[in-house]
């Protein structure tokens, strides 16, 4: 069981990484990234809290090392991966995930990165400046990726899902 956890971790990490780029939204300094959301969720669900927290952070971690990040990737996904892990395997709903990963990004996550922002980036914002577009972004990417699970329940492939 935990290699085939180990292949899914990658493939996530692989397609995070990669499919990052279809939907960009820019924000002054930040760029937020709804497919990031979307890996958040399924992972958490798939894989439980520990495993997306990682893939969420080597997501963040390869879009830096690659340039087509910010450092605000990570408290951007991290929080949101984690909370969608937590209340996912407290509720064992697949709604709670997309729940949890909205308020770990959008609210927890945001505030974070105002200090990252102001200090690493030198940018003149806000505490709150970051809230709206991180819940816009996560909400898409929650929502997209509750749909993703629920269509892989609805296969009825015992593969991932048991």
């Amino acid at each position: 069981m935990r290699t085939r956890k180990l292949v899914l971790s990658g493939l996530l990490v692989s397609i995070g990484v990669l499919a990052s780029h279809i939907i960009v939204i820019p924000i002054n300094v930040a760029k937020a990234y709804p497919l990031q959301h979307t890996i958040n969720v399924i992972g958490a669900i798939l894989l439980g809290p520990g495993y997306a927290v990682a893939n969420a952070f080597l997501i963040s971690l390869l879009r830096n090392i690659l340039g087509v990040g910010s450092i605000l990737a990570f408290p951007g996904s991290i929080f949101g991966a984690m909370l969608a892990g937590i209340a996912y395997k407290q509720f064992k709903k697949t709604y709670a995930a997309g729940i949890g990963e909205v308020i770990g990004t959008g609210l927890i996550g945001s505030l974070a990165a105002f200090p990252l922002s102001k200090f690493l980036l030198g940018s003149e914002t806000g505490a709150f400046f970051f809230i709206p577009p991180f819940i816009i972004s996560s909400l898409g990417g929650a929502v997209l990726g509750v749909l993703v699970v629920k269509s892989l329940k609805n296969l009825k492939r015992g593969v991932l899902l048991k």
